[in-house]
């Protein structure tokens, strides 16, 4: 093993440390008050939501499927792993330009910032899948762009149990139905909103709202990095090294 692959692999040990913690007492108190606050919403608000983020992801996940590169056969792990921080700069500087531009706007434009957003972060994991040689025309590939998607993106509580499916994926993906539309859309939406609605409220503000908004998406993007990282170093096999 090369000194590279050590250190991500203790890296990739501290991070799975961090997705198996027990929640704590903020995060099933910030739980709750989040279940209290979608429960005011009516039924119909919630299946608009869910249906909107559905046909959203969807069009992005078939779209990416035919402009995203091929899958990287060769390259040492630092290769790929370099080749991926270079592509980080440039998606989060886009990221960043997006989240200033619709934060400038105020309430209308900010809003436009989460479906733009979640294209960018979605675009991003399919040039990670290909440059750890793995290839996105596979449904249940796919899939696990959205568990990725969806651990980096979750309360610790949902963390806990994404993350069984993302360590045990090969086994996972045996039970896994043939039709994509059932995946758990409304708890990927809710799990998603939640979890950036504080990060992201202020950006609805005047004047300020630009500058929360490039740091704020600036800051997602390399949390969804580590993530993706992670999960295919696990995906190669390095934790059992």
């Amino acid at each position: 093993m090369s000194p590279y692959e050590e250190l991500a692999r203790q890296e990739l040990r501290a991070w799975q440390q961090q997705m198996q913690r027990t929640p704590s007492y903020l995060n099933r108190f910030a739980r709750q008050l989040q279940r209290r606050l979608n429960n005011l919403l009516p039924e119909k608000v919630h299946q608009a939501i869910t249906a909107a983020i559905r046909q959203m992801v969807s069009g992005v996940l078939l779209g990416s499927r035919y402009t995203t590169r091929r899958p990287l056969q060769e390259g040492s792990l630092e290769e790929r792993e370099e080749a991926v921080r270079g592509h980080l700069k440039y998606y989060r500087t886009t990221a960043a330009a997006e989240g200033a531009v619709t934060g400038a706007g105020g309430i209308l434009l900010g809003l436009a910032d989460f479906p733009l957003l979640l294209g960018i972060k979605l675009k991003f994991l399919f040039e990670v899948a290909a440059l750890y040689g793995f290839d996105a025309h596979d449904y249940t590939e796919r899939l696990y762009l959205l568990h990725v998607f969806q651990l980096a993106f979750s309360s610790q509580h949902s963390r806990n149990e994404v993350y069984r499916r993302v360590a045990d994926w090969d086994a996972y993906r045996q039970t896994l139905p043939t039709d994509p539309q059932t995946f758990d859309w409304r708890t990927f939406q809710q799990e998603y909103r939640d979890y950036i609605d504080l990060a992201k409220l202020a950006q609805l503000v005047p004047v300020i709202g630009a500058a929360v908004g490039a740091v704020a998406n600036y800051r997602l993007m390399d949390q969804l990095s580590a993530t993706a990282m992670n999960c295919y170093r696990l995906r190669l096999g390095l934790a059992a090294s």
